[in-house]
């Protein structure tokens, strides 16, 4: 008797299980992931590029050297957490004051040709709301915001369930707080990236003889009470943007990413001290600020997953 072979249907083949793929577009960097659906990173890849003189082959080429990651994996798609002014019906990166190279940049294309899979791409620190709504901190909420910290300094709305992202919008990075304030690099005077940002921490320390710092936990760890005026100082300017934040939309939750997890307890607090004292508190939630802990913080390519699965 010669035994036969049942036929294998398509249906009793088990298929591979499909990722997520995330790229966080920078300047001068490019970093990307897979991830599982429920958030968990696969595998990683870093490219570098110069991005003062950068042309968008030199982009190209760094994309296609960090989108090797996704390699044979079955992508469900794609997201995009990219800086600088970006348009999500088109695909573009329409602008980044530090690259030249990205003004114009049809990402999702050059992308979508690499992968594939869908492409989908959003301003990184509006989109890291995401990250925090499907994998961090703000899950099961439906109104919340998540703020970058550090070198690169934006928030993210969740509210009432959909990202604040009308077209043309950014990350509150350029709203004026000090209308006499500094150039900003987009141009304007007193813009919030002028006053909570690392260089601005940095160039007060070394203002104050403080040259030594080089980072919000040195300025923390200094046993000079003028350090930590200092910190005090950028606390308050970090809280002067989301006080702007809170006054429109009331999200009640902070979650702070990046640099202030250096700043230890204090600083939390002294950052949700001052959104308490002007917030003007009349019924609600009175406002919290939550710091990630996380040892690595993935969350902009946790928000390009999570652009992922909202569209899914």
């Amino acid at each position: 008797m010669r035994l036969v072979p049942e036929p294998v249907s398509e249906a009793t083949v088990p298929r591979a299980p499909q990722r997520l793929g995330a790229v966080e577009l920078l300047p001068g960097r490019v970093r990307a992931a897979v991830l599982s659906t429920a958030g968990g990173i696969l595998g990683r890849a870093e490219v570098s590029y110069d991005a003062g003189t950068a042309t968008p082959d030199d982009i190209d080429a760094a994309l296609a050297g960090a989108a090797e990651i996704f390699g044979d994996h079955e992508l469900r798609g794609v997201g995009v957490a990219a800086a600088g002014l970006v348009d999500p019906l088109t695909g573009l990166i329409l602008e980044v004051n530090d690259v030249p190279g990205l003004h114009g940049y049809p990402v999702t294309e050059r992308l979508g040709a690499l992968t594939g899979a869908r492409v989908r791409v959003e301003h990184r620190a509006r989109l890291q709301v995401l990250g925090d709504r499907w994998f961090g901190a703000g899950r099961g909420r439906r109104t919340f915001a998540s703020v970058s910290t550090g070198a690169v300094l934006g928030v993210g709305v969740l509210y009432e369930g959909e990202v604040m992202a009308p077209p043309g919008g950014r990350s509150g990075a350029h709203m004026t707080v000090s209308a006499s304030g500094e150039r900003c690099t987009c141009g304007n005077l007193g813009c919030w990236k002028t006053l909570a940002t690392t260089g601005w921490l940095l160039a007060r320390a070394r203002a104050a003889g403080l040259g030594t710092a080089a980072s919000l936990e040195e300025l923390v760890g200094h046993s000079d009470g003028l350090a930590r005026e200092i910190v005090d100082e950028y606390a308050h300017n970090l809280a002067l943007g989301l006080l702007n934040v809170q006054q429109l939309f009331a999200p009640g939750l902070f979650i702070l990413h990046g640099e202030a997890r250096q700043g230890g307890e204090r600083f939390r607090s002294v950052v949700e001290q001052r959104l308490r004292d002007g917030a003007a508190f009349t019924g609600g939630e009175q406002p919290r600020v939550l710091v990630s802990t996380a040892a690595v913080d993935d969350i902009a390519l946790l928000g390009a997953a999570g652009l992922v699965l909202s569209h899914a």
